[in-house]
């Protein structure tokens, strides 16, 4: 039987989540929940097979060191650069970016971008507040801010998918590669999770040669926005 997300006869997208430190038990709780198969990533091994990878948010500087330690930031950034799908969220975008501001962490270098850690303050300046992400429809996305990074430059090959109302941007996309500030996991909205979920499913069709549309990444309709 289908799940919710998910059509009938339709295989299901496996979608690992790196699971070394931090919310990643979230994630892995929201991709269920749209149909998708989660995989927790602690090994290189878990690595094979996957659509796509979600680096959660935590502690970036732990995260940096299990990575190395369990012999992950290779195989990671291979498989990106390769085209997987990934989409850093908070931690996992300092993680993913081109460059830590302050150089206390050794980033991937996925993401033409430079971030700085913490910058909105410190846990007790946590906040919440609604973005506008127009790929996503016109409901406004709820948004989770904790000891978030900021990002200080976008390279011209990045897309800012949303921005804070001062201009910051907040969310990004480039090619097979996302990264958010905030925590999309940690709210209702699903539609985050169902745009990776959907750049999966298109790289698969093309590297298949299935025949059909590629599903609509410019814009996500409101109602997967449950």
């Amino acid at each position: 039987m289908a799940t919710r997300g998910q059509a009938p006869g339709e295989v299901m997208t496996t979608i690992g989540v790196l699971a070394l430190q931090g919310d990643f038990a979230e994630h892995v709780a929201m991709l269920r929940r749209i149909g998708a198969e989660p995989r927790e990533v602690r090994l290189p091994a878990d690595l094979e097979g996957l659509e796509g990878l979600i680096i959660p948010g935590g502690e970036s500087t732990t995260i940096s060191r299990l990575m190395d330690e369990w012999g992950l930031r290779q195989p990671i950034a291979r498989m990106a650069h390769g085209g997987l799908p990934l989409w850093g969220t908070c931690a996992g975008l300092i993680l993913a970016a081109q460059k830590v501001v302050d150089g206390s962490v050794q980033p991937l270098a996925l993401l033409d971008i430079d971030v700085e850690r913490n910058a909105y303050g410190s846990q007790l300046d946590s906040f919440f507040t609604d973005i506008h992400i127009p790929a996503f429809g016109e409901s406004p996305m709820p948004a989770v801010f904790i000891r978030a990074p900021v990002i200080r430059r976008v390279g011209p090959q990045v897309e800012v998918l949303g921005r804070l109302p001062d201009g910051t941007p907040v969310a990004v996309r480039q090619g097979n590669l996302l990264g958010s500030s905030f925590h999309p996991e940690l709210t209702p909205d699903s539609r985050f999770h169902r745009y990776l979920e959907a750049l999966a499913k298109e790289r698969g069709r093309l590297r298949h040669g299935a025949p059909g549309a590629s599903p609509r990444l410019s814009r996500l309709s409101n109602a997967t926005a449950n």
